[in-house]
């Protein structure tokens, strides 16, 4: 029997009641499930992200939101066993899982994590330090991100159904800003599966995830500015969201991941027998096979060696043959169908287009599925074609062409310049790999591939059984490309988060930015006249909280215990002549580590308190020698405080300038502590 798919609106669970559209098993054409999104209110959908879903994710931090993630993801984890089964009908082996619903899980816990690390327990992000706008230092300014007061619209491929929708979802939420996913109908059904256990968890505020199963109907003429759209897909479809009238006259920011000739290319070092030989070959078959070839970053062109061709065809030839297809639920099986009969045949339509320019040298595909049992004659089965093209340089179809299933074609190179030509007739991909051992190879190629490529991945003997693989999702790195492929750039990391965020420059006095940011800048109060700051408890410590230290003259004496004891004996804390003919010092000086001992000896309150350590310093920088003689103070001060990832302490940083007699800053520093927080707040 198959499912009726709902849509997910305004916090209700919507049932079409017409307009449905069957959704075939890709493994055997019977009906799993039906959509239709007819009936929506899609301004309303819109209306309640931005008036519910929007307030209610930027009244939490970004910490809060990352403790979200990685309790959804948690959640998610111990349930996922029924999406494995379920998204067996969509051709995903047990191995294609592992990439889809595994993967989608850990991109959810990646982003928790390096939202934690890398942004702050605050509402709004500072970039940078602060500038001096004013020669007298009472008018500064910095950068912050705050999130899209909008919704994100994520339009979803139909190959991965889980990791695509949680990739987009995991850097929207954690920017604070709502979404509206629509999933690819054709798979639909595995989407809506994990949307239905991310409502039943509760974990996610009101408003924060809606999802249409079906047509997205009036959606975008609902946008503004403040919106954001972000599609993966074909390139026509990409053109005609970008294109939309109120995606162009609103300036809707859009984000695309679209159509991508990837290409492989080998080096002319890794010749049979290599490692890199093997390691290429083995790469090229896996992408071929993987998801049926259905990824956006698989292998579509191969690049080669004239020399090389023909042994690189046959050994991809040999080992595609023992590749197994079938049903994706029996044991054995590595390539299932392909996701729906009309996927399968846009591959084959694709296949005839690029064999105008090449010839088929392995796979049948007009027969693809006459080996296969019987009860899979309704299905997308659709086996491995290799292809080659011998004169790659006049080819068209070759490079703009793509075959999204099992397809590949090989071309051979003359030279690395020719290579480099030829990979960028792709107009610009998600990534290319370059299997080589050689030094001179690897920097030619990489440098020429650069430019055209969100990433490229380079393959050897010594980093293989680490590597992620060619295509492999990396939430955390770059997931998007330049012209073809791109049209919009889908980043990875913690710039994924600021894509659904506004850049903003802030100007004022020093007291107004610190009180904005949360982040004390130089020229704000810094009270100096309470009890010492490292007796205060994180709770009670006053961001601009200062201590301000007498001072301590540095003999010469002591640069030479210090140089002792510590064994540095470099010659400009040693020898008089020699550290004057350098031209940075005046004479024999004193060691930078001594400076910043005698710095903490002069800030610290020895007695034990609220600090429990000094846990590393960021952003040192030496700006004036200090010669025996000198006296030097520190003044210490609470910038910023964040809470850490276990309740019974925070992190605090602290703003520390080393000064000389004169008044001279010789030192600058971030020092890093962790700070008690009271029993009773974490009671």
């Amino acid at each position: 029997m198959s499912i009726v798919l709902k849509s997910y609106a305004a916090g209700q669970w919507v049932e079409a009641s017409s307009g449905f559209s069957d959704i075939p098993s890709a493994i055997d054409g019977r009906v799993v499930a039906r959509a239709s999104s007819a009936g929506l209110d899609f301004g309303a959908m819109v209306t309640y992200a931005r008036t519910v879903g929007g307030p209610a994710l930027r009244a939490l931090t970004f910490h809060e939101r990352a403790d979200r993630l990685k309790a959804l993801a948690l959640y998610l984890t111990e349930r996922k066993e029924p999406l494995y089964a379920l998204a067996a009908d969509t051709g995903a082996t047990k191995g294609d899982n592992l990439i889809d619903i595994d993967g989608g899980l850990g991109t959810l816990f990646a982003y928790a994590s390096r939202g934690r690390r890398e942004l702050p327990n605050e509402h709004v992000v500072v970039e940078g330090p602060p500038e001096g706008l004013s020669k007298g230092g009472t008018f500064v300014g910095a950068h912050v991100m705050t999130p899209l007061e909008g919704v994100a619209i994520h339009i979803n491929a139909f190959n991965f159904p889980c990791w695509g929708m949680l990739e987009k979802l995991a850097p929207a939420f954690l920017a604070g800003v709502p979404v509206i996913t629509k999933p690819a109908t054709a798979t639909a059904y595995v989407a809506e599966a994990v949307v239905r256990l991310i409502v039943e968890s509760g974990l996610l505020p009101a408003g924060a995830l809606q999802l249409i199963c079906g047509s997205t109907g009036d959606l975008l003429d609902h946008l503004t500015g403040q919106d954001i759209v972000s599609f993966t897909g074909s390139i026509e479809t990409s053109e005609k969201l970008r294109n939309h009238p109120s995606i162009s006259r609103q300036a809707v920011r859009f984000i695309a991941e679209r159509d991508s000739l990837n290409a492989a290319v080998l080096g002319p070092d890794a010749v049979e027998g290599t490692p890199e030989f093997d390691l290429f070959v083995k790469e090229v078959v896996r992408e071929m096979t993987v998801k049926a070839g259905q990824k956006c970053t698989a292998i579509r062109r191969v690049f080669v060696p004239r020399a090389l061709e023909p042994a690189v065809t046959a050994a991809l030839s040999t080992r595609l043959a023992g590749a197994t297809m079938g049903d994706p639920r029996t044991e054995g099986v590595r390539m299932g169908p392909l996701a729906s009969r009309a996927q399968r045949a846009s591959v084959l339509e694709k296949v005839a287009e690029i064999a105008q320019e090449a010839e088929i040298v392995y796979g049948a595909p007009t027969a693809a599925d006459e080996a296969l049992d019987p009860s899979l004659a309704g299905g997308a089965f659709l086996a491995p074609v290799l292809l080659r093209c011998t004169a790659p340089l006049t080819g068209r179809h070759v490079h703009t062409t793509e075959a999204f299933g099992p397809v590949a074609t090989v071309m051979p190179y003359d030279s690395l310049d020719e290579a480099v030509t030829l990979v960028a007739k792709g107009e610009g991909s998600l990534v290319a790999s370059i299997f080589t051992y050689d030094d001179a190879v690897a920097d030619r190629l990489f440098f020429g591939l650069a430019p055209y490529h969100g990433r490229v991945l380079l393959v050897d003997r010594d980093c293989a059984k680490e590597s992620t693989g060619h295509g492999s999702p990396l939430p955390m790195l770059v997931h998007g490309g330049p012209g073809r492929a791109g049209g919009g750039e889908e980043l990875g990391g913690i710039r994924g988060v600021f894509h659904y965020m506004q850049r903003t420059a802030i100007q004022g006095s020093p007291k107004r930015l610190t009180a904005l940011t949360r982040r004390w800048t130089k020229g704000a109060p810094a009270p100096a006249d309470g009890p010492h700051p490292f007796t205060r408890d994180f709770d009670t410590l006053v961001i601009g909280e200062t201590v301000r230290t007498p001072s301590r003259v540095i003999t010469l004496d002591d640069i030479e215990h210090f140089a002792h004891f510590t064994g540095d004996l470099f010659y400009a804390h040693m020898n008089e002549e020699a550290a004057k003919a350098n031209p940075f010092f005046p004479g024999r000086v004193a060691h930078g580590y001594l400076i910043l001992s005698f710095a903490a000896g002069l800030f610290v309150q020895p007695d034990p308190g609220p600090v429990l350590a000094n846990y590393g310093l960021d952003n040192l920088r030496f700006l004036k020698p200090v010669s025996p003689g000198d006296a030097i103070a520190v003044r210490l001060t609470v910038k910023q405080k964040q809470a850490a990832r276990k309740p019974e302490y925070g992190e605090v940083r602290w703003d520390v300038e080393v000064t000389n007699q004169h008044g001279e800053v010789v030192a600058t520093y971030d020092l890093l502590t962790m700070n008690a927080r009271p029993v009773a707040a974490v009671s």
